[in-house]
């Protein structure tokens, strides 16, 4: 399961988008807002997850950044033989929407990495900080070259969020670009037109999207993954699918709070 979680993050939290299109002026979110899933593979429940933004503005050089958290955490009998609890997060500026910090604390087993990235969008450098199993001594510090400004896995949803996907037509490749794992990348997502989904949250008209996913052992398919974002002002994901070699993998909303209105 660990190993599905982390694809999930990477296939379905684009990263900035590099076609012709600028974000709204009317950001869709708010300080405050929270989203929680549910994950499950067939009738097994295997996963609680949750994006959320603080409350409260974070100030850092007289800027002013939303702090947002992706958490997934496994749950029942499956922490007995896989258990995940994960914090990944961005502090992203209200006003560039570009992320000023990313990081990550992963617990996945006996498996542990816990790191902060600190971009520095105008001169292209990201500052990667790599701490010990315990996360209070810094081990391994590494600069890296940027193509120009990118976004983390986060972020680049929620700057997703901003765009006008009205504008989007069916079939249409959106490039997505960012940093993430010590490496920059060029991804696609395709737009697949609209759709009416039942959701916990009631019946939605929805965009559908599916990125095109690296070749690996996990999925099966071409687009092995489905994204399903609300067709109204809030732009929040209620689903997503992942065929597996072996049966499929659902993320499905179960409740929203906090919305901007």
């Amino acid at each position: 399961m660990k190993r599905y979680f982390r694809l999930l993050l990477l296939a379905c939290f684009p990263f900035t988008a590099t076609w012709a299109q600028s974000p709204a002026k009317d950001i869709p979110f708010t300080f405050g807002e929270e989203l929680h899933f549910e994950v499950s593979y067939g009738w097994i429940d295997l996963a609680d997850a949750q994006l959320q933004i603080s409350k409260k503005a974070i100030l850092e050089n007289s800027q002013s950044y939303f702090k947002i958290d992706a958490f997934g955490k496994s749950k029942g009998a499956v922490t007995v033989f896989s258990k995940v609890n994960d914090n990944w997060g961005t502090h992203l500026n209200t006003q560039s929407l570009l992320p000023r910090l990313s990081y990550r604390y992963i617990e996945e087993g006996r498996y542990r990495r816990n790191e902060k990235v600190y971009f520095d969008q105008v001169n292209k450098k990201a500052t990667l900080e790599l701490y010990d199993r315990e996360n209070k001594k810094v081990k391994e510090v590494k600069v890296f070259s940027l193509p120009g400004t990118v976004q983390d896995l986060v972020s680049g949803f929620y700057y997703l969020r901003t765009l006008d996907l009205s504008a989007l037509r069916k079939g249409q490749e959106v490039l997505i670009r960012g940093f993430f794992d010590k490496e920059i990348y060029n991804l696609k997502l395709i737009f697949e037109g609209t759709e009416t989904l039942e959701t916990n949250l009631g019946t939605k008209e929805t965009y559908l999207f599916s990125p095109r996913i690296p070749k690996n052992s996990l999925f099966r398919g071409e687009y092995p993954v489905k994204v399903w974002i609300t067709k109204d002002a809030h732009k929040i994901p209620v689903k997503i699918k992942a065929n597996l070699f072996i049966g499929a993998l659902d993320i499905d909303i179960t409740t929203a709070k906090g919305l901007k209105n």
